[in-house]
């Protein structure tokens, strides 16, 4: 699976992006450091000029690859569960029961994340912590239907309906696969942020992850 993954090409929607980053080395630096500084001091605080600041050059510098903060956020989003999609796939095509098959892919969409060393310019584990503290801030705009026309939201879509394709082959009759499958990919980021920041109002900790909470829920759930 490693092979295969080291061959692919991740895939962004190209109105996130005014020249794709990916094709020199300061759109890959532009990406690097953003996922960097975001983390750092959060969304709400990041500004082009900073993130200029931190390549040593200026804002417009940016402007180049980005029209704004938002489309940048949204840009990672993509580029993050384009690459989860990639691990899911690869890591449930093997599996000949379908419940193990939705353990699998549970695991995969809500475990923990480390870094890919094979994305050289991307910390995988640095992106997912932007993702569970600011997911929420790529969709919930003003914007959002248009954006949604547009194919901004498409993979994390395509994400969330294979795992309710995969809850229906466990449970043909279950009722609410894809609000099943929603709330676990958007719980089990809440509860990785409730976890670092609010653990009196949640069970995982050290010794019990959101993974386990999902697994058991399903198992009890699709019976």
């Amino acid at each position: 699976m490693d092979q295969l993954l080291s061959n692919i090409k991740i895939q962004v929607n190209e109105k996130l992006f005014v020249k794709d980053p990916e094709t020199s080395a300061l759109g890959k630096k532009i990406i690097q450091e953003s996922i960097i500084l975001i983390d750092d001091i959060g969304f709400d605080d990041f500004t082009f000029k900073k993130l200029g600041e931190k390549l040593g050059s200026n804002e417009s510098s940016v402007y180049r690859y980005f029209e704004n903060k938002h489309k940048l956020l949204v840009y990672l989003s993509s580029w993050y569960w384009s690459w989860m999609e990639y691990r899911l796939v690869f890591a449930t095509s093997n599996f000949a029961d379908p419940l193990e098959k939705l353990k699998k892919a549970i695991s995969i969409v809500t475990e923990k994340v480390e870094d890919d060393q094979k994305t050289l310019h991307i910390n995988e584990s640095i992106l997912n912590k932007i993702i569970i503290a600011e997911f929420t801030k790529t969709f919930h705009t003003k914007e959002v239907d248009q954006e949604n026309k547009e194919g901004f939201y498409y993979i994390y879509i395509r994400v969330i309906n294979r795992l309710t394709a995969i809850i229906s082959e466990v449970n043909p009759a279950y009722l609410y696969p894809k609000c099943l499958a929603s709330s676990i990919v958007e719980g089990a980021m809440h509860q990785h942020f409730l976890k670092h920041h609010m653990q009196a109002i949640t069970d995982c900790n050290e010794t019990t992850s959101p993974t386990d909470f999902y697994i058991y829920l399903i198992e009890n759930t699709l019976r």
